[in-house]
């Protein structure tokens, strides 16, 4: 197994196309999960922002939805390995013929963006890497179809991709936080959070992963991720 480990839970992706990266567990750091009771993970992958909001939100129903057969099926033994293993589900279909009973509180994605790249050989990491199976347009109307009244949106995106997603998007940017990978260098990803209504002014934020020194990460980082991260 080529497995990840975090303080309370692991992470087996030997058999996934995606494995675990920074993007996904800096959103289910950042993203506000607080007072959530229902709770979906679109495009979940080895399962670990669901596993993230299962550890943050020590109440919540946690579902998520993945289209790829083989990562779904890792999901679901990631779950089951974890402490929260009854609180947390994974249906294995396209999010956009996924039914809800109710809508959702939250919901989360760090969805594929490789939209006028070159598609990988690899048909499954193409899949999980690039638009051609869901489209920004396509998940913000399955986003749309399932977020409660008072319900949230968290996404992250490079920050071109992040543009094109936030000019189509029928919802509002409530929260958003510049990240950079290196202190004073360009910003490389956007996270944000949306809403049906406007809140009024956008809540800004910024991080950075690496201080100046080479290796040293950021008080700031290690803050957010020291509930995961073994090294912190």
């Amino acid at each position: 197994m080529c497995g990840f480990r975090f303080k309370q839970f692991a992470v087996e992706q030997d058999d996934v196309a995606m494995k675990v990266g920074t993007d996904g567990v800096l959103l289910g750091a950042w993203a506000k999960c607080e007072g959530a009771r229902r709770i979906l993970d679109i495009g979940t992958g080895t399962g670990v922002i669901a596993l993230q909001m299962a550890q943050r939100n020590t109440t919540a129903q946690v579902q998520a939805v993945e289209i790829d057969q083989a990562a779904a099926r890792r999901a679901r033994a990631n779950f089951d390995m974890s402490p929260w293993a009854e609180r947390l589900q994974v249906v294995q279909t396209a999010v956009q013929e996924f039914r809800c009973d109710e809508p959702y509180d939250l919901i989360i994605s760090n969805p594929p963006y490789f939209i006028d790249s070159l598609l990988s050989p690899d048909g499954r990491r193409s899949t999980a890497r690039h638009t051609a199976d869901l489209s920004f347009e396509e998940l913000d109307a399955a986003v749309c179809r399932m977020l409660g009244d008072d319900g949230r949106f968290a996404i992250v995106l490079p920050t071109e991709e992040f543009a094109r997603y936030y000019a189509l998007s029928r919802l509002h940017l409530v929260r958003k936080c510049e990240v950079r990978f290196v202190e004073g260098g360009r910003v490389r990803r956007i996270m944000a959070e949306f809403a049906r209504e406007s809140r009024g002014v956008v809540m800004a934020e910024n991080l950075a992963i690496e201080s100046l020194v080479r290796g040293e990460f950021t008080a700031e980082y290690r803050a957010l991720t020291k509930d995961f991260y073994l090294k912190f």
